[in-house]
């Protein structure tokens, strides 16, 4: 059951939203240029240092949100009813990741998500969830992890696939989307230690004013309670937009 915005932390759903918006326009300028709208160099510098803030932010909201889920449930679940919210929750977002798998295989043609941010999430919250009541153990293990995976992919090809949730890179590999267990369950990890640093027994240890009322605050918080069905829409939205348009101002069709 959804909780009701007044029971939520209204910050964690204002970050997420700002990420999730973030996100959209990453995705436009990478819409532009993969149907050559316009060009942009995606692997620049610039378009890298607003990338990865991104990803970065959407994981470590997900390792704080799993620490405030297990302070909410722990008092009204067993440890099995436990395991099971976790693997449920972690099940179901593995599988919207393959669902996307299967529908980018189908288009565009030209690569599709192998192990992409919704694969690496849901297997990240199965996984957290023996070490979500810790906190130092998640940030020494995080960095343990975020510094592996750096040098995995930086140093290490391999010649086969079978391990490339892990991190392990074969040659000529390419996709549209990739985030390895290997460094990113690292920032979720961090995200736990976050969580059980700055939240304790579902209350907030630390002072902030109540901003969620402010009409950007609601678009925003808005946009972070619906960041799943918000990721998974988007796309779609933002490649029949561009169609539409360029089939009126050209009359032709870019796909």
């Amino acid at each position: 059951m959804k909780k009701n915005p007044s029971e939520r932390f209204w910050e964690i759903d204002f970050l997420r939203g700002i990420a999730i918006f973030l996100m959209i326009v990453y995705h436009l300028v990478f819409d532009l240029n993969y149907y050559e709208l316009y060009r942009t160099n995606l692997n620049s510098l610039p378009v890298l240092l607003f990338l990865y803030p991104i990803s970065t932010s959407f994981l470590l909201l997900v390792g704080i949100s799993l620490t405030l889920s297990n302070s909410r449930a722990r008092s009204t679940l067993s440890t099995q009813q436990m395991r099971g919210k976790f693997l449920k929750r972690g099940g179901g977002v593995f599988g919207l990741g393959l669902l996307i798998t299967v529908v980018t295989w189908i288009y565009p043609h030209d690569g599709y998500i192998v192990f992409g941010v919704l694969h690496c999430i849901g297997l990240s919250i199965i996984l957290a969830y023996p070490l979500v009541r810790f906190r130092t153990p998640t940030l020494a293990l995080g960095i343990l992890c975020i510094i592996i995976g750096v040098f995995l992919q930086t140093t290490v090809t391999v010649d086969f696939p079978w391990l490339l949730w892990l991190g392990l890179i074969p040659s000529h590999f390419s996709t549209l989307d990739y985030f390895p267990l290997l460094p990113w369950f690292g920032v979720v990890l961090i995200g736990v230690f976050l969580g059980n640093s700055l939240y304790q027994n579902n209350k907030r240890k630390f002072s902030l004013k109540d901003h969620s009322q402010f009409i950007i605050s609601r678009g925003v918080c808005f946009l972070g309670r619906h960041s799943l069905i918000i990721y998974l829409l988007h796309q779609l939205i933002i490649v029949c937009l561009l169609y539409f348009i360029h089939l009126v101002v050209n009359g032709s069709r870019i796909v």
